[in-house]
């Protein structure tokens, strides 16, 4: 449990995001052209601002990216990350509370334990990444200090330890289909872009182009004044395996909307994932708080049904 020293390296964040993709992306970058490491929290003593798996990719050149905690040590994690490349020894290093040293110091009062891995390997990266990007969620096992990372394939639960060390669980971002050629879509998908969704304007897309974009990772929203101008989008969404379907318009409107939906064969069951009127809270009357109270609903569906 060696802690900082000296080291020669600066380090510095190089991204500002704790997006899992990105956070490996720059670690597959980094190991490509010299050293990398990937450090991994592991342990939580009290309280604390990220889960168990989150992680720092860094960089020879002391280059990092990601989040242990909320930005307080992130720079000391680097740090060992650093001496871990240089001496090409695995290392494990507790921060805050527990930790033998005094001089860092977690707002909240708890403590962290970080396992730093040096990369050796592409090959589990890629493999990792390739997944990711085909949409499929993925994992990689640590087998411990000094051992190599293993790929999985089914990684299940987020993060999970067993008597050969733990599985880093990672998912495909968001997908959010927006279905509409008003304000409201328009305000949506710029903030839904801007928290890292990716976002697919699907309004006049052919329906099996449509149906190719869905998977267990997307949301569907419709945010179209005209009932007529839905029916073929919730067609595809109730027969889909979105996790989140929401539809603009009044309760009145909605049960207007079920009524159609019945008549063109959808069951109760199926329209009852419906989520309408659309948003967290409501009723929004201007297209800035819609945006807010739809991502906020679609965020709060995926923590609860994609895990």
């Amino acid at each position: 449990m060696n802690y900082i020293s000296s080291f020669p390296t600066p380090t510095r964040r190089a991204l500002l995001t704790d997006d899992p993709e990105t956070i490996l992306t720059f670690a597959q970058s980094s190991l490509s052209s010299g050293k990398a490491a990937i450090a991994t929290l592991v342990e939580i003593r009290g309280g604390a601002s990220r889960s168990l798996g989150a992680q720092v990719a860094v960089a020879a050149d002391g280059g990092y990216v990601g989040y242990v905690s909320g930005g307080c040590v992130e720079a000391a994690v680097a740090c060992e990350a650093l001496l871990a490349m240089e001496e090409q020894i695995d290392r494990l290093s507790l921060f805050g509370a527990g930790s033998p040293h005094f001089d860092i110091v977690l707002p909240c009062g708890g403590g962290i334990t970080v396992l730093t891995h040096v990369l050796h390997d592409e090959e589990v990266v890629n493999n990792t990444l390739c997944r990711l990007r085909s949409r499929q969620s993925a994992g990689i096992r640590h087998q411990g200090l000094g051992r190599p990372l293993v790929a999985v394939a089914d990684p299940g639960q987020p993060f999970t330890t067993d008597e050969e060390g733990f599985v880093v669980r990672y998912q495909p971002k968001t997908r959010l289909l927006i279905s509409g050629n008003s304000l409201e879509s328009t305000i949506v998908g710029s903030l839904a872009t801007a928290s890292g969704y990716d976002v697919v304007p699907v309004s006049g897309r052919a329906k099996d182009e449509i149906a190719e974009y869905i998977d267990p990772y997307t949301a569907i929203v419709s945010l179209h004044h005209d009932l007529d101008a839905e029916d073929r989008l919730l067609d595809i969404a109730l027969r889909s395996t979105a996790f989140y379907i929401g539809a603009l318009g009044s309760s009145r409107t909605h049960r207007a909307r079920c009524e159609r939906l019945t008549a063109r064969g959808h069951s109760e069951e199926s329209i009852r994932r419906i989520r309408a009127p659309i948003g967290l809270f409501g009723p929004a009357r201007d297209a800035s708080t819609l945006a807010i109270s739809v991502l906020a609903e679609v965020a709060s569906e995926r923590l609860r049904a994609v895990r």
